[in-house]
């Protein structure tokens, strides 16, 4: 087998155990070792923490393998390391510091989480940030190497999830990442059978409920859509109706085509210069908004001179 056909079958196998062990989940509650192990407060409680899911796929198109059904018993695919277990012990408690907008240090995380397990930090904390990222489109960053203190960013510049707290649910901007990059992958248009396609994968269906995006229908062609994120159309002179989708205006403000080829790009274990096209397209995108930023300076400043110069003129002229 080609070596690069190994390493794709290698990433599709690591991002299966991930989506495995976030998917676990579900309902799941710590052992009664692991319970003893949490303190009472501040440490947030796991028991709400609902079943996540995550993206892979192979490099010629933006595809996704299933999660774990949600009907199965959620010991069943629990995943049996020790270190797995504290990844998905670690995915519950940032994601609960995220919800209460409360930042993290490693050692609350090392205190709380990770305990004997010390050595394995490193190792615990990246998959942890792997999952958060793929699943609900968060970034996992350290805010202060001095004082260790970690931050959770949602991946766009404001966010589908600006109040994260306010409502208790886990943040959505996976999935939109998802939807964006199918129609970025597709020519920045893709029909709503090509969109369905992908969601299908991640088990997400039409008229069925989900733990995390509750009605995924609503959520994309509606909710985003209201949002500004979404533009859902019906495909010109289609009959019976057809629908596609579009970026929105406010995914083109709050993220770029860049930050979703790279999104992409993890999602298949590989680099953005992977998809040539699409990396030239985005370098393309970066460069006019360079642009567009320093036409807006320049603009500004023009208008910061002529308002200087008005002033003083009048003030000249009064004399």
């Amino acid at each position: 087998m080609p070596r690069g056909q190994k390493s794709k079958l290698r990433n599709r196998e690591k991002r299966r155990q991930a989506r495995q062990q976030l998917s676990d989940l579900v309902e799941a509650q710590p052992t009664e070792s692991e319970e003893e192990e949490f303190p009472s407060s501040p440490s947030p409680s796991f028991e709400d923490v609902p079943q996540s899911s995550a993206a892979t796929g192979t490099s010629s198109s933006l595809q996704e393998r299933p999660k774990a059904s949600q009907s199965q018993e959620t010991t069943e695919h629990w995943p049996e390391g020790p270190v797995d277990k504290k990844v998905a012990l670690l995915v519950s408690y940032l994601l609960r510091k995220y919800q209460m907008k409360e930042p993290v240090t490693k050692a609350d995380m090392l205190r709380n989480v990770i305990h004997k397990y010390k050595n394995h930090f490193s190792e615990i904390l990246k998959k942890a940030s792997e999952h958060l990222e793929l699943v609900c489109g968060l970034d996992v960053k350290e805010a202060d190497p001095n004082r260790g203190t970690y931050v959770l960013i949602n991946k766009l510049e404001l966010g589908c999830d600006e109040k994260p707290g306010d409502d208790g649910k886990i943040p959505k901007t996976g999935l939109l990442m998802t939807v964006l990059g199918v129609i970025f992958t597709k020519g920045n248009c893709a029909t709503e059978e090509q969109v369905w396609e992908v969601l299908n994968m991640m088990k997400l269906y039409k008229g069925k409920k989900d733990a995390i995006y509750g009605d995924p229908k609503k959520l994309i062609t509606k909710d985003f859509v209201q949002e500004k994120y979404l533009e859902y159309r019906q495909v010109a002179n289609s009959d019976p109706p057809r629908y596609e989708f579009l970026w929105g205006p406010k995914a083109y403000t709050e993220t770029t085509k860049m930050k979703v080829l790279e999104f992409v790009a993890k999602i298949h274990g590989t680099v953005p210069t992977a998809f040539p096209p699409l990396y030239e397209e985005a370098l393309r995108d970066e460069e006019e908004r360079a642009q567009a930023r320093a036409s807006a300076r320049a603009r500004t400043a023009a208008l910061a001179r002529a308002h200087s110069w008005a002033t003083a003129r009048s003030f000249f002229c009064t004399k």
